[in-house]
């Protein structure tokens, strides 16, 4: 008689059970991917028509950098409980989660009043904070350690696709409607995306458990972090290079307006070709790091890019014409945009079972980076002569990173 085991083991790795398995890592990292973008929309809809949005109120578009601070204050909170979201609610309700607290927050900044603006992008910054740690819990329990880097920089692909899309949508519709048409459309967008991701909750969310209480330790993630010298180096290098990114990303369109004379339209087109740019170096980078094996490495070699990049910008932006200027914003992009896949796949490879865990701890400080770059740059811009002249900071901040991915990578040197 045919032992059932036996029976059992043969469907389990049947081609068929092969090829279901693959569908469902597709699935997930497209409706991943698709979050990541529509979430990250929301929280730069406002930096890619800032001086059309400071024009409406009468500000300095300097200023925009204290929103997304604000933004990312909020997805700094949200990282420190998002791991034990996960657990109790799931993955796929957790994400459903960040949508609607996105577009709920865009639909608060389309209020022609300031007074809304702290809470709006609170609540952007709320769903921001959920998203790669539910995505993390997924790639791990379905994805292939051999192909970690690429699936994660393909999720991670979300960011500037997002961008993309704020870059060609928001500054048409706010020439053509109005600033408020921007963060509409985005909210909009956010929360049909939240309800269409319903019909897969319950398969993908069989593994939740409903006992689990996410408010018990709310800072678990970044202790476990903290905890591993690796995991807390490439934390902090994390800090640095997201601060460079979101200092990129928040003030290109405004540097371009203001002191290289592109029309906002025009500006915000660069600003989809540098994020498209970013796409296909979050998946160029992953490719790499699988290839060769050295992530790590790979971080450092980044953070020395967006350094050089940096300075360019700092030292030629008043002497480029607009082709070449466009050129080196693009090559700028796709470095220092092209990190994050690699950088998760890290975490998760050194957190192995916590990887959900260690993600939303690691990112808590990601988001610090996040929080504290815009808030000086604006700062800075007066003090330094200009948005492009602050970029020199920049650079200096993304060579401290690549000083502590280089440490990271002592504790696994020979002797």
């Amino acid at each position: 008689m045919q032992d059932p085991r036996a029976e059992e083991n043969r469907i389990e790795s049947s081609p068929y059970t092969e090829t279901r398995a693959a569908a469902s890592l597709a699935g997930v990292i497209v409706a991943t991917t698709l979050v990541q973008a529509f979430v990250s929309w929301a929280a730069v809809v406002l930096p890619s028509i800032a001086p059309e949005f400071a024009r409406a109120f009468s500000l300095s578009p300097a200023l925009i950098g204290f929103q997304v601070s604000l933004v990312y204050g909020g997805a700094v909170l949200t990282s420190a409980f998002a791991g034990g979201m996960v657990r109790r609610y799931g993955a796929c309700r957790t994400s459903q989660i960040a949508l609607v607290l996105s577009g709920v927050g865009c639909a608060l900044m389309a209020l022609p009043t300031l007074i809304a603006l702290p809470l709006a992008s609170l609540s952007v910054g709320f769903g921001y904070g959920l998203t790669n740690p539910a995505a993390a819990h997924l790639i791990a329990r379905l994805g292939a350690a051999r192909h970690r880097n690429i699936l994660f920089s393909a999720k991670q692909t979300g960011v500037p696709l997002g961008g993309v899309i704020a870059g060609m949508l928001a500054p048409p519709a706010a020439v053509a409607f109005g600033w408020q048409a921007a963060p509409l459309t985005a909210a909009v967008a956010c929360i049909v995306l939240g309800l269409a991701l319903q019909p897969i909750r319950a398969r993908w969310d069989f593994d939740r458990d409903r006992s689990a209480r996410f408010a018990d330790r709310p800072f678990a993630g970044v202790a476990l972090v903290w905890r591993d010298v690796i995991l807390r180096r490439i934390a902090l290098m994390s800090f640095c290079y997201s601060l460079a990114q979101v200092c990129l990303t928040t003030f290109l369109v405004t540097l371009l307006v203001e002191e290289a004379e592109f029309a906002l339209v025009a500006a915000g087109f660069v600003l989809a070709l540098v994020q498209a740019a970013s796409v296909g170096g979050r998946l160029f980078w992953g490719w790499a790091a699988d290839r060769i094996g050295r992530g790590l490495a790979l971080l450092a070699a980044l953070g020395l890019m967006t350094a050089v990049c940096s300075l360019a910008v700092a030292g030629l932006t008043q002497v480029l014409g607009a082709g070449p200027l466009v050129a080196l914003f693009v090559i700028f992009g796709f470095a220092a945009v092209g990190w994050n896949g690699v950088y998760l796949a890290e975490v998760a490879r050194i957190a192995g079972v916590r990887a959900g865990e260690a993600t939303g701890g690691s990112r808590v400080i990601t988001f610090a980076g996040v929080l504290v770059g815009p808030a000086l740059f604006s700062l800075i811009v007066p003090a330094i002569g200009g948005y492009a002249a602050a970029f020199a900071a920049v650079a200096a901040v993304a060579l401290i990173g690549v000083a502590f991915v280089r440490m990271a990578e002592a504790p696994r040197s020979p002797p």
